[in-house]
């Protein structure tokens, strides 16, 4: 786990710690020392954590003026135990949505497992984002993390899925990323309701 370093590449646009408006503004890296544990596993010393035991983000890019932020997940989603919904609703997006943020998006490749429990929290985040004309999307889910997800009834809240899978991110730019998946999204909303 220690290995798996947050996605570098988009550094020279956005540094997440150097943002005035970001909830981790502010925070110093060691790049050498691992304090953040996912049970019993050092993660690399670049994620954030924000409150959860099991859930560790990093916050790749931002766009104010477009109300976007593009967000690395890393770890276990336990609403069951954790209540990690509340500590990424509270501790991330909320802070995110004060300064114009409503359209957000999680890489969602290293979250190893979901376990749901209630859906308080997705209901009034879907709700504030949507007022504004924005949505919530998991990228790249594992197939047993979809599965729970969808177990769970959260397609009314978030996208994610087949739709949502698969999707080369890496290598581009982050605006190009958000235009595909803001693509994906309207289009797949034009489905539902057409």
């Amino acid at each position: 786990m220690h290995d798996i370093e947050p996605h570098f590449r988009w550094r020279d646009s956005y540094i997440a710690s150097n943002d005035e408006r970001s909830p981790f503004f502010g925070r110093r890296y060691s790049d050498f020392y691992e304090t953040n544990k996912l049970y019993n596993f050092y993660l690399h010393p670049q994620w954030d954590e924000f409150g959860s035991s099991t859930l560790y983000a990093k916050i790749l890019f931002a766009d104010y003026d477009d109300g976007y932020a593009l967000i690395e997940l890393i770890g276990e989603w336990n609403d069951a135990l954790h209540n990690d919904i509340m500590y990424l609703k509270r501790e991330i997006a909320d802070i995110l949505f004060k300064s114009g943020i409503y359209k957000f998006v999680f890489f969602c490749e290293n979250v190893l497992n979901f376990h749901g429990y209630e859906d308080d929290y997705y209901a009034e985040w879907a709700e504030e984002v949507r007022e504004e004309g924005g949505w919530i999307v998991l990228i790249n889910t594992r197939e047993h993390v979809e599965q729970e997800l969808l177990d769970s009834h959260l397609q009314q809240y978030i996208n994610f899925g087949s739709t949502f899978n698969s999707i080369q991110w890496h290598n581009q730019k982050p605006q190009v990323v958000f235009l595909l998946i803001e693509a994906m999204v309207t289009g797949v909303a034009k489905r539902l309701v057409g």
